[in-house]
């Protein structure tokens, strides 16, 4: 069903099972290369599933359970409902920006199909949206989609709960600011706020009586998350997370153009931090929308390697970087 806020008799479990975005998909994303997609992320799923079944766990998608829309395959789609109909608890799913082609959920995005046919539970719009009795505690949760506002004061959202615990998929500023990025603040009534959105696990913030916690994602998507262990995650009644291991395969990604000789590291470095400085100030800008396809600011990055005679190693990470980030604003365009 679609959530609105009204879900509010509290349901008895062991825990919450919290899943960071999946982005299931049938494209497989451009470093990756896995023989069969997407694999990878479905049995990381049903793994999800036997963890959240013998522990009796209720269970919160982060988001991005879907890395496109419209996902088209209906193979793929008729694989991911059965496994999500394997939960014994169904599943809460947040709405992230993958998830949707407008400002907020429409009958025309996959997630909001899944949703109407009663395989998930989505949020649609910022609310308290369930409680849950674990053990002596009686939890809270509220959500936030992708693009709406989180509240500053979640007091009076849940009456006698012994903890409140708010999820969200936003653009969060844990480990220093960056442009866009909203820093951790205050939540009035919330002890615990568990993010999405962004892939990689980050040390916890606290402001105030709210701590900010970002598991990271399931899915390693980009080679940037080559170090990120993907792991699913237990909240317990006192808003703790217990990290729990998922298969996955270190060696996923193709480093052609990434990876230089260990002798020219340093000369490498200190080429790669000159030459990226235009590619980040483009980045935190409006370069790259001054064309779909990133030719002006790659024009420029050009210029700048005959200019400077930089190494053909230095050439190829780059291009490679701004391949990966031109892609990223198309995405997320």
């Amino acid at each position: 069903m679609i959530l609105t806020g009204d879900r509010l008799t509290p349901v008895a479990c062991n825990g919450i099972l919290v899943i960071g975005d999946p982005h299931v998909g049938s494209r497989r994303p451009g470093r990756r290369k896995d023989v069969v997609w997407p694999q990878a992320v479905l049995g990381k799923l049903e793994r999800c599933v036997a963890i959240a079944n013998e522990r009796q766990l209720a269970v919160v998608i982060l988001g991005d359970l879907f890395d496109r829309p419209v996902e088209t395959d209906m193979a793929l789609k008729n694989q991911l409902v059965r496994i999500l109909k394997n939960f014994h608890h169904r599943p809460i799913v947040n709405v992230g920006n993958h998830d949707i082609q407008h400002t907020t959920l429409t009958d025309s995005d996959s997630l909001a199909l899944l949703g109407l046919c009663d395989v998930v539970d989505v949020v649609a719009a910022s609310a308290p949206v369930a409680e849950f009795q674990i053990g002596a505690r009686r939890v809270g949760v509220g959500m936030t989609p992708y693009g709406q506002a989180i509240p500053t004061d979640a007091r009076g959202s849940f009456s006698g709960a012994d903890l409140q615990a708010w999820f969200t998929h936003h653009d969060i500023a844990f480990d220093g600011g960056y442009p866009g990025a909203v820093p951790p603040f205050a939540v009035e009534g919330c002890d615990v706020l568990i993010n999405g959105h962004i892939h990689k696990t980050q040390k916890a913030v606290v402001a105030g009586r709210t701590r900010w916690l970002n598991p990271g994602n399931i899915t390693r998507q980009s080679v940037d998350l080559i170090d990120h262990v993907p792991r699913a995650w237990v909240l317990d009644g006192d808003g703790e997370l217990e990290a729990q291991a998922l298969p996955f395969e270190s060696n996923v990604f193709d480093l052609t153009g990434r990876v230089v000789d260990a002798a020219d590291e340093a000369l490498v470095a200190r080429e790669v931090e000159s030459a990226f400085v235009t590619l980040l100030q483009a980045e935190s800008s409006t370069e790259l929308k001054r064309s779909g396809d990133g030719s002006i600011i790659r024009d420029e990055i050009e210029a700048k390697f005959s200019a400077d005679s930089t190494s053909d190693d230095v050439r190829a990470i780059v291009r490679s970087l701004l391949g990966e980030a031109v892609e990223r604003h198309a995405s997320q365009g």
